[in-house]
């Protein structure tokens, strides 16, 4: 095996398809541009960005929005060596609106099943699962077989080894109708996942799915009884909350930012978060550092390329706010 990654993600992966016009309802839309997505991409995106050298796991069509997918992770610096084809499953595609500052409906095609549902056990490389510095995996991992099984037994695997992050990344429409019904039913399978993970980080919907708090201290307090060391509950407006095992809290207001697309901020932060953590900084700083890097993205049309370069965080930081 060749050195161990930076981080190594492992879930989603498709095409956006984002207007081109803001305040438009879609169905007036006359022109759209094609950019990679899906979370854990975007996530690999945004650390190679920052430096990191990065490898996704995950799947695509058999397609030409397949063969897009896999130039376009290369031309980002992202190691492709583990994204495969599902032979008659279409790679899918979202679409969105863009209603600036807060309103940005998504719409996902992801029928009859999504290729990166379709990843087995069987087929991981799970020593490099256990070398990586930092392994990231996602909540739509969890929704459905075999990608669920696959992502606990990597997870089981790599046994803590490093840091292990778990990306709540809740998605309703991508599960059964139980857990769509009762989001409830989605929680063993979210506690199972956190027994090996050593982060969590989610907003207020997304913690509370998995601890069914969602008082921001109290959903934090119940993610490290859960068994990770850093919890980083997402507050939108009010910033983040981060709380560690050895009682060091950080509470970071966001940066002021003019929003024109709010989606792939989320990502941005994560991508950040992997490289202040492997910088070894100290917790507020490494939450600074990931609310500019999504108040970047924030500001921007685009998701994965408009993940944002060390240097660019690096000013926003400095000043204080996105400019």
């Amino acid at each position: 095996m060749s050195d161990p990654y930076d981080v190594i993600t492992m879930g989603r992966i498709g095409v956006d398809l984002y207007p081109l016009q803001t305040g438009v309802p879609l169905a007036e839309v006359t022109a759209f541009g094609k950019f990679l997505g899906g979370s854990a991409s975007n996530v690999a995106v945004a650390a190679a960005r920052l430096g990191r050298r990065v490898a996704v796991i995950t799947r695509t069509g058999e397609d030409p929005f397949g063969e897009y997918l896999h130039g376009a992770l290369r031309d980002f610096g992202v190691d492709d060596r583990w994204v495969s084809p599902v032979a008659g499953l279409p790679t899918p595609v979202t679409f969105c609106e863009i209603f600036p500052p807060d309103d940005f409906p998504l719409y996902f095609y992801r029928l009859p099943k999504a290729p990166d549902l379709e990843i087995y056990a069987s087929e991981l490389d799970l020593d490099a699962v256990a070398a990586a510095r930092i392994f990231w995996m996602t909540g739509t991992g969890l929704c459905a077989e075999p990608s669920r099984s696959a992502t606990l037994a990597a997870l089981a695997h790599r046994a803590r080894a490093g840091t292990t992050v778990f990306d709540l990344d809740w998605r309703p429409m991508f599960w059964k109708d139980t857990a769509w019904a009762d989001p409830g039913e989605a929680r063993p399978h979210y506690e199972a996942a956190l027994a090996h993970a050593t982060v969590a980080v989610g907003n207020l919907d997304e913690v509370e799915i998995a601890t069914g708090k969602r008082e921001p201290f109290a959903a934090a307090h119940a993610l490290l009884d859960a068994g990770v060391e850093l919890a980083v509950v997402k507050q939108g407006p009010e910033g983040v909350l981060a709380m560690n095992r050895a009682g060091e809290i950080a509470q970071v207001p966001p940066l002021p930012v003019k929003v024109l697309n709010g989606l792939g901020a989320g990502d941005a932060f994560g991508g950040a978060l992997c490289h202040g953590l492997l910088a070894g900084w100290d917790l507020e700083r490494i939450m600074r550092y990931a609310n500019a890097a999504g108040a970047i993205v924030a500001s921007r049309l685009e998701c994965s390329s408009a993940m944002p370069f060390a240097g660019e965080v690096a000013l926003a930081v400095s000043e204080g706010a996105v400019t």
